[in-house]
């Protein structure tokens, strides 16, 4: 893999440039990259000091090598077989009517009752979303065996055409009875005096009304939420933003 020419110390200091108020296309062309490059960064380092930044690059070469260890072992492992399968053949070759596969079929009844029972609970969920329900709970079945039998209990919903509407009556949304029993999220965004927009990441637990975490930037990625969200005290039960609800 080809090494940067930047270290971590260098691309956090450039992020650090635009944070107080330096353009993109200044600080590309003061650096000798492309826009694509510094994006790229602020994606992965945005917010992170130097210290996380070098953890961060220490974990990800210790996955490159853990990666490389276990292709060289499978490697190895696929030349053990050829070899032991040729000499194998060499050797020996049992008569043709003595060995013959027999398909046994498992008992797949209590899948197939959970599956059903989750099916009724939520009508609009097609087989992948039941299968993370399933997975949940410790079952995790294969994604093409439970397309057949999510088929051969005939589960699969009607498509509607013209306008939607929702299936079945919507739960009432439960109150909080504690603290991280419940929090919401919510994005608002507002402009500077130079015309400069920005973005703003609220989160506020919905039972003590505390305002956990506002965290502000030109661009807010999905990574950077991620990352934000992880340095918060504990873990929710419940994530709500706007009409959507997380569990």
């Amino acid at each position: 893999m080809k090494r940067s020419r930047f270290s971590e110390e260098q691309v956090i200091a450039i992020l650090k440039e635009h944070e107080v108020g330096a353009k993109t296309v200044d600080i590309s062309r003061r650096h000798g990259i492309s826009d694509a490059t510094f994006y790229k960064w602020k994606a992965k380092y945005g917010g992170m000091e130097v210290s996380e930044a070098k953890r961060l690059k220490a974990l990800e070469d210790e996955n490159a090598r853990l990666k490389k260890l276990l292709a060289e072992a499978m490697l190895d492992n696929a030349v053990l077989k050829d070899l032991a399968s040729k000499n194998g053949s060499a050797r020996w070759r049992p008569p043709q009517p003595l060995f013959r596969y027999e398909p046994t079929m498992p008992d797949d009844g209590a899948l197939r009752q959970r599956l059903r029972e989750l099916a009724a609970g939520r009508r609009r969920f097609g087989y992948r979303r039941l299968g993370y329900l399933l997975a949940r709970e410790g079952i995790a079945p294969n994604h093409k065996k439970l397309l057949r039998i999510y088929r051969e209990e005939g589960l699969r919903g009607r498509r509607r055409g013209g306008r939607k509407h929702a299936l079945g009556t919507r739960r009432p949304m439960v109150l909080p009875d504690g603290p991280n029993q419940r929090w919401s999220l919510d994005f608002v965004s507002d402009s500077l005096i130079c015309g400069r927009r920005f973005r703003i990441l609220c989160v506020v637990d919905d039972y003590t009304r505390e305002g956990l975490a506002l965290v502000a930037d030109t661009s807010l990625s999905g990574a950077r939420v991620a990352r934000a969200l992880t340095r918060l005290r504990g873990t929710p039960h419940t994530v709500v933003s706007d009409t959507e609800q997380t569990d």
